[in-house]
């Protein structure tokens, strides 16, 4: 049987015969590439592979429809991707101190403690949903009674029930982010939306379409990526009890073992590009205008550069994953997931002696001819 927690790689055949895998995607197809070495090349290749395209377009699916913000840095290319990148760099960082980590800490701690008096936790509402949102309260630098508002418009950004596009359910975020702006605007203050109106990019202030461009980003870039990593390593703690006790007698594993969790997990399936030009990718031809689809979960599944690559090999020392991306656009928000995982380990480790699935629906996402689980559309456990 099967375990709840595990991940099959749909794409292995197309991976090692073809090298590429087909999709539509509301009729603009997606030539996605498989392997992890073309993966890399074509992420590498800016110039021919471009994220500058129309807004919306490069994230499948597409969300051309849904918004005509561009996210920066994320749909810029060099060199003016440079330019925005060096300016939110640092914020970005701050995970890395002290008191940030401390917070994060104080905040995992308690829900920790509050899910450790149930019967059962639906993982994702009652769990990843609140630690995500109270966790981006800190990369905000805003006060921790926001997370209520966003944990109010639950686990998508973007979508809703039955519909995987919901321009509604969008400009609900839009609006938000609208009135953050200008409130910041009135009263300033340290928060990231203050911080962006302060900066200056090519010796110039961001426009307020700007600064909204890099908060949208951070809202939806951050969210069912960290949901999904948060519920899926639950579940995989759940089905290895070994594995927190491993991790409890050999603390210096951690850092190998997130990685080889976001390895496995993979939160983000593929992200696209427009190709500016003719080429071809594993001799299959590419048409400019075209997009390709930067396959992150298939190439790290790649057997010539993974040992027991479908395993989660906890100690895997050597760990070439591109789950956040790989390149100029490799993700900004690493250092921010890594901690929630890392203090996530680290309090299960110390508060946490077992925990069981009471009942589990899988998340199976339709790619093509390609079925890939994500993770859970719903999962109960108990935190004993």
């Amino acid at each position: 049987m099967m375990e709840k927690s595990a991940i099959s790689d749909p794409f292995e055949k197309a991976r090692l015969e073809k090298g590429v895998g087909e999709m539509d995607d509301q009729n603009d197809p997606v030539t996605m590439v498989l392997g992890h070495k073309d993966v890399r090349k074509c992420a590498h290749n800016w110039k021919t592979y471009q994220s500058g395209a129309e807004p919306g377009r490069i994230v499948i699916p597409s969300e051309v429809n849904i918004r005509d913000i561009r996210q920066i840095p994320f749909e810029v290319d060099p060199p003016m991707h440079g330019e925005y990148r060096a300016l939110v760099e640092q914020w970005f960082k701050r995970p890395l101190e002290a008191d940030y980590q401390a917070a994060l800490e104080k905040q995992i701690g308690a829900l920790v403690d509050e899910v450790l008096t149930k019967d059962s936790v639906e993982v994702i509402k009652e769990f990843s949903l609140i630690l995500q949102s109270r966790a981006l309260t800190l990369l905000f630098n805003v006060p921790f009674s926001e997370s209520e508002t966003w944990i109010s418009w639950g686990t998508h950004v973007f979508r809703s029930e039955g519909n995987a596009l919901d321009g509604d359910k969008a400009n609900i975020l839009y609006n938000y982010i609208d009135n953050e702006i200008e409130k910041s605007i009135q009263n300033p203050g340290k928060d990231l939306y203050s911080v962006l109106l302060a900066s200056e990019v090519n010796g110039r202030k961001l426009t307020k379409e700007e600064v909204k461009g890099v908060v949208v980003l951070t809202f939806s870039g951050g969210r069912d990526t960290i949901i999904n990593a948060v519920t899926n390593s639950i579940a995989y703690f759940s089905e290895h009890p070994k594995s927190l006790d491993k991790l409890r007698k050999e603390p210096e594993l951690i850092n190998f073992a997130i990685e080889e969790l976001i390895r496995y997990f993979s939160p983000l399936t593929q992200m696209g590009r427009v190709a500016t030009e003719d080429t071809q990718v594993c001799e299959h031809a590419i048409k400019a205008g075209t997009r390709i689809g930067l396959n992150w979960v298939s190439a790290n599944r790649d057997a010539s550069v993974f040992e027991n690559a479908n395993e989660v090999v906890l100690d895997r020392k050597i760990n070439p994953h591109v789950a956040f991306g790989f390149g100029t656009h490799n993700c900004l928000g690493a250092t921010h997931a890594r901690q929630i995982l890392k203090v996530l380990i680290k309090t299960l480790i110390k508060k946490v002696n077992s925990i069981e699935i009471l009942d589990a629906k899988e998340n199976i996402e339709t790619l093509g001819e390609f079925k890939r689980k994500v993770g859970f559309d719903s999962i109960n456990v108990k935190f004993n």
